[in-house]
């Protein structure tokens, strides 16, 4: 009764909200549990063209900006549901109408740009809804119901191709439809304040340090997606379930770290919150890159492991640099557009450093793309210390959760 309860209490529009959270974490974890089988089966694509396919699943991350901008006349909330109906599209024709690569990969462009657009605003909204002085922590519960969503996807993946001869269409059409439902709960909130388009591509000087984090997150982030699964898979010679099973972990440990982590960042701040995730960096790298050499084969498998679950868990810092441009944000308008720019900024060098970081590796070894991992992580330590907040925008600690 307390349970039920509390939720009558709860804003109509955070219902929704969290509602449209999980379905959507629940239809793009069925896309991805699925998508490499499908390409495969499909397909049988060669290594070039599976290299290719990230360029179009990428491209929209540094598009958003300037899809933002033309659709300045959305407010994030209707943006939100406009980003989900591109990719209940994009799943349908990929499943359906795919009949050669060439087309799925030009589905796939259009999937991805609703994922893209929607990236921001899972931020932006988020904080739009949360209460003075506890901006973290709504996001960390947000975040927390995601990795719970992402799990369920997962789960109705294995029980459908396990037990109820699913195939791949059936699984594009339950993600579509979950689009589609995830659309219509955004849709269903009250409207809010559309942002001039000039302001989605202007990057304004009082928000530099925020930038130069995008810049640092971009480049730690594909550490985590490209190379860090790399060296189990290739140097360890693991199969491709054990990353399902330690993706599966960290979700479920997300669940319980992400309303702690929301709730540290608006008790100690961001300064604390991003420079000791650099300084956990720092060690995750060397542990991926100099494991083997220091302690035994099996030692080193499981120090790895390790090392891949921390990394994880910390991409939830994130959440930090977003409460962060609140904070600093000299118009409440400048929020959405700065976020979105961070995006596009992201994407451009975490491009390059997956460029780069394979032509290290290929000609000195793994372990030198670690060592630029480390160099990044040393870099970000800097930047977070250099982080200050006006008076004004100090937000005073909020108590932990009930």
């Amino acid at each position: 009764m307390t349970y039920l309860r509390r939720l009558q209490q709860t804003p109509r529009e955070l219902v929704l909200f969290t509602a449209a959270s999980m379905v959507m974490g629940i239809s793009y974890s069925i896309i991805d549990s699925t998508f490499n089988n499908f390409l495969n089966e499909r397909f049988s694509l060669t290594g070039f063209q599976r290299s290719f396919m990230e360029f179009p699943r990428e491209l929209p991350g540094f598009l958003v900006v300037f899809i933002s901008a033309l659709l300045w006349f959305l407010c994030s909330r209707r943006l939100g549901g406009f980003a989900m109906l591109l990719s209940a599209v994009g799943a349908v024709l990929i499943g359906f109408l795919s009949p050669n690569y060439g087309i799925m990969v030009f589905w796939l462009f259009l999937y991805s740009m609703g994922q893209h657009l929607y990236m921001p605003l899972a931020a932006t909204i988020g904080m739009e809804l949360a209460e003075e002085g506890k901006t973290g922590q709504r996001l960390g519960q947000l975040n927390a119901v995601r990795n719970m969503a992402a799990i369920l996807g997962s789960f109705l993946v294995f029980v459908g191709f396990r037990f109820l001869n699913f195939r791949f269409e059936v699984t594009f059409a339950l993600a579509a439809v979950g689009f589609l439902i995830t659309s219509a709960l955004l849709f269903s909130m009250k409207r809010g304040r559309p942002q001039p388009a000039g302001l989605f591509l202007k990057m304004r000087k009082p928000y530099t340090l925020y930038y130069v984090l995008a810049v640092l997150y971009g480049s730690r982030k594909q550490l985590f997606i490209t190379f860090a699964p790399w060296v189990l898979v290739t140097i360890f010679k693991q199969p491709t379930q054990l990353l399902a099973t330690l993706m599966t972990i960290g979700g479920v440990i997300g669940i319980l770290f992400q309303p702690l982590l929301g709730w540290m960042i608006d008790h100690f701040g961001e300064k604390l919150v991003l420079a000791s995730e650099a300084v956990l960096l720092v060690f995750v790298c060397f542990g991926y890159g100099f494991a083997r050499s220091v302690f035994p084969e099996t030692t080193a498998f499981f120090v790895v492991c390790a090392c891949y679950l921390l990394d994880q868990i910390l991409m939830s810092v994130g959440m930090a640099r977003s409460t962060y441009m609140k904070k600093i944000a000299l118009d409440p308008e400048d929020i959405q557009p700065a976020l979105t720019v961070s995006v596009t900024i992201d994407h451009i060098f975490s491009i390059a450093v997956a460029l780069l970081g394979g032509l290290i590796w290929n000609t000195f070894g793994f372990q030198y793309v670690f060592l630029m991992g480390a160099g990044i992580a040393v870099v970000n330590f800097f930047t977070a210390l250099r982080i200050r907040l006006p008076a004004a925008k100090v937000e005073p600690a909020a108590t932990p959760a009930e």
